[in-house]
């Protein structure tokens, strides 16, 4: 066939390192970038193949997302933008794994199994984050499209929540938006500035954020944005690429470790400052308070906060529609009691990896997800959008129902339902404290954190560790859990649970209780169980001083 004749002569010029095996996890392929080439150009590949199947537009994006710069990475988006499916990422394993004269083979293997047409065309969208690599690796994707007959959009520097969108606006037909940069900034900015309009008087002051770019392409994306925003918001960038190195020093994952302010923010008592990750999927708050301590707002308050306006405006509107918070078992344990608690909102707890929880958000006719790390984001079902639309265009309804029901919608319209958006996300958070009124400290006030800990434990292999229950209780091995819940027992309001490493030989161990010393007592506890009972290597886990 003369296709794959093309396939293998282009194939040659990107080869496979002998022997290179690589994973493709929940954010895809991502190592150092100089071990890429040969997967960009087979991702390539296999989006044609994607494409031919679900006869839509698939995107392919090149990042790292919050790695050091020297790494660089690649993922499949699907056609409503979510994450491409399981079976789909073992085929990705498969084709970026195979040895060189094997590739034929287990492209034929998977056009078989999916029984994919090829003569069916196939769309691809391309995008790239600002890293020094990404430029040339995206080529080797357009080679792959190309080579196997493809028709590729690319379209250079975005952020991942970017391409999701346009890949979601071209499946839809443009009723999702407009498949351009100018129709995500056009979408997200009216929406946010009908949103503050609820809240007049607006101070400057109230105006005013601080972002940290990360030195990624979040922030060149916000600056372009900035006058779709009519001056809504005001925002001063640090760490916006001119100069500094991506994600060093500054970034949410940076701020989130750290808990500290990114190199470069000169925070002043009680200013609202938020940070982006590399390439703008995920974002934390935080502030300093008058006696110089620094306050973070994960994804845990993110969700909280997002969580209750919308039961509240719900509840405003008269709507029957069901609201629910998807967590993992590192949400910390006192926003699940607040939420189940004090706003009766359902919570489920799924496995560790973001497209669980989107797909448990699903289950909902609102569903808010946010991870600890800031990645989040809220699905409306098209039913509940439904019912919100015709509320809000109902002339005979009452004008405080009617008003709630605007608001739900404008919130609809800033949200990215395709994947967690940091840009999105915070035109949200900031639309929902000025409609209601909020500072970050009575926001920061709706519940305390719990003081946790995470450590990890080296062992010999990983896998002797199987759990169950989203990951919170351990099946084995035997007697593992049985210690956990001794250890539990001796401290109030503790909880702790072990789940073994995505990406290493070691487990990860999570411990939280009503004081940081009982918490860091119970995580030292648990570290030794998890030694003792599954094959631990190395020198003893030694408690913290």
């Amino acid at each position: 066939m003369a296709l794959f004749e093309e396939v293998s002569k282009k194939s040659a010029l990107h080869p496979k390192p002998a022997g290179l095996l690589l994973n493709y996890g929940t954010s895809g392929f991502r190592t150092v970038a100089e071990q890429l080439d040969h997967v960009m150009f087979r991702m390539g590949l296999l989006a044609v193949l994607r494409s031919k199947k679900t006869k839509a537009t698939i995107g392919v994006m090149v990042t790292a997302s919050h790695n050091p710069e020297e790494d660089n990475g690649i993922k499949l988006v699907d056609p409503m933008g979510e994450m491409v499916t399981p079976t789909w990422e073992e085929y990705a394993m498969q084709v970026a794994n195979a040895e060189q004269e094997a590739l034929l083979t287990v492209l034929g293997d998977i056009m078989k199994r999916e029984a994919i047409d090829i003569n069916q065309g196939a769309a691809v969208f391309i995008g790239r984050d600002t890293r020094p690599s990404s430029e040339s690796l995206s080529q080797a994707v357009l080679d792959g499209i190309l080579s196997f007959a493809g028709h590729a959009h690319d379209y250079g520097v975005l952020t991942t929540p970017q391409l999701h969108f346009m890949v979601r606006c071209e499946n839809t037909q443009s009723r999702y938006g407009n498949p351009t940069t100018e129709g995500y900034y056009q979408k997200l900015s009216q929406a946010f500035v009908q949103l503050v309009k609820h809240a007049p008087n607006r101070t400057d002051d109230q105006k005013h954020l601080l972002v940290d770019g990360a030195n990624g392409v979040g922030a060149l994306k916000l600056r372009d944005m900035e006058p779709f925003l009519q001056k809504e918001l005001q925002i001063s960038l640090f760490n916006k690429g001119t100069g500094g190195k991506l994600n060093f020093q500054c970034g949410a994952d940076y701020v989130k470790v750290q808990q500290g302010p990114p190199l470069g923010v000169e925070m002043l008592v009680g200013q609202r400052c938020c940070s982006f990750d590399g390439d703008a999927d995920r974002i934390v708050y935080y502030y300093s308070d008058s006696e110089g301590r620094f306050h973070l707002l994960d994804g845990d308050k993110i969700a909280t906060l997002i969580s209750t306006f919308l039961k509240k405006l719900v509840t405003q509107a008269g709507l029957d529609l069901q609201i629910g918070v998807v967590q993992t078992a590192y949400a910390n344990g006192s926003s699940t009691r607040y939420l189940e608690n004090n706003m009766k909102v359902t919570v489920r707890c799924v496995e560790t990896g973001v497209k669980h929880l989107h797909h448990a958000a699903q289950e909902f006719d609102i569903g808010v997800y946010f991870e600890a790390n800031g990645h989040g984001t809220v699905l409306f079902s098209e039913s509940a959008v439904v019912k919100i639309q015709q509320l809000a265009m109902d002339s005979s309804t009452s004008d405080e129902k009617k008003s709630a029901a605007q608001i739900l919608e404008n919130t609809v319209n800033v949200t990215n339902q395709a994947v967690g958006d940091a840009i999105s996300d915070m035109l949200l958070v900031e639309a929902v404290l000025a409609v209601q009124g909020l500072s970050l400290q009575q926001w920061d006030a709706m519940y305390v954190d719990l003081p946790n800990r995470q450590r990890k434990v080296k062992v010999a292999d990983k896998s002797v560790i199987t759990t169950t229950d989203a990951e919170r209780r351990a099946l084995s091995p035997a007697g593992l859990q049985d210690a956990v819940d001794a250890l539990v027992k001796q401290y109030p309001l503790s909880r702790a649970f072990v789940r073994p490493s995505g990406t290493e030989d070691t487990i990860r161990v999570y411990a939280e209780a009503d004081t940081q010393e009982n918490t860091d007592s119970l995580a030292h506890g648990v570290c030794m169980a998890v030694y003792r009972l599954a094959g631990g290597v190395g020198e003893e886990p030694q408690p913290l001083c």
